[in-house]
């Protein structure tokens, strides 16, 4: 949009692309940002001891982030919390996971180790399924021919169809709010999850049945022996997909 100012100065309005990377440039905001990835309303007290700094400092990070739009906030008394600003936020930050380089992080126990294996395996992008399970069946409908990929993600008569058969007829219309079929790049993987309103209504469905069991207080996904039984059935994926096989830390050297 072009506008005229009280001096006859026109000035127009460009995406500030910069600002955007500005604010995910520091890595305690960054941290927070992946943090609110579970959905979730998160105190400022919760981020401050997740990212390990002071509260003042997760202050100073949530006001930052806040006013650059990426999450939006409310009082619960004295309490202030936070969440991602919508789906689309959620969408872009998995997106640009996907394209970051990788960093080494050490990894100082087994059980840290299985935790880290299990977030790759499956786990919540907000409203919808991640990493190695997300992606496996992102792949396997586009096999079946129930969901495009040749000029952006769209669902096929067929996907309606076998959606509605599960019993998720709403998924054929998408909410005047939200992207019918969005799909976002796995950061575990670099290929893309199934998003938008059907990826959501998905993972609703694939909760309900309990196909799949959220772990107190993590993003992280477990699969039934139902939801074994259900996406072998329906979409045919294999076991290893459905079973993250358990991490091993070698021993460290001490010669």
């Amino acid at each position: 949009m072009i506008r005229w100012d009280a001096d006859h100065v026109s000035t127009a309005e460009t995406p500030d692309l910069a600002a955007l990377a500005a604010l995910l440039a520091d890595r305690t905001r960054a941290a927070i940002c992946i943090a609110l990835l579970d959905g979730g309303t998160w105190s400022a007290g919760e981020l401050a001891e997740y990212a390990g700094v002071a509260p003042s400092t997760a202050t100073e990070h949530l006001n930052l982030l806040v006013a650059g739009g990426l999450l939006t906030e409310r009082r619960q008394g004295r309490r202030r919390c936070v969440r991602l600003a919508g789906p689309d936020t959620a969408e872009t930050l998995e997106n640009l996971a996907g394209l970051a380089p990788y960093r080494r992080v050490r990894v100082r126990s087994l059980a840290e180790a299985n935790h880290r294996r299990a977030l790759h395996h499956a786990r919540v992008c907000y409203d919808h399924i991640a990493g190695a399970l997300g992606v496996a069946i992102a792949e396997a409908m586009a096999e079946r021919g129930l969901l495009l990929r040749e000029h952006g993600p769209e669902l096929t008569v067929a996907g309606a169809e076998w959606l509605a058969a599960l019993g998720i007829p709403e998924a054929g219309q998408a909410p005047a709010h939200r992207a019918h079929v969005r799909t976002c790049r796995d950061w575990t993987s670099r290929r893309p999850h199934l998003s938008g309103a059907v990826g959501a209504a998905l993972y609703r469905h694939a909760v309900e049945r309990r196909w799949v069991v959220r772990a107190p207080g993590s993003r992280i996904l477990a699969v039934t022996e139902a939801g074994r039984t259900a996406f072998r059935s329906r979409l045919g994926l294999p076991a290893e997909v459905l079973t993250p096989a358990p991490a091993v830390v070698l021993p460290r050297d001490r010669t």
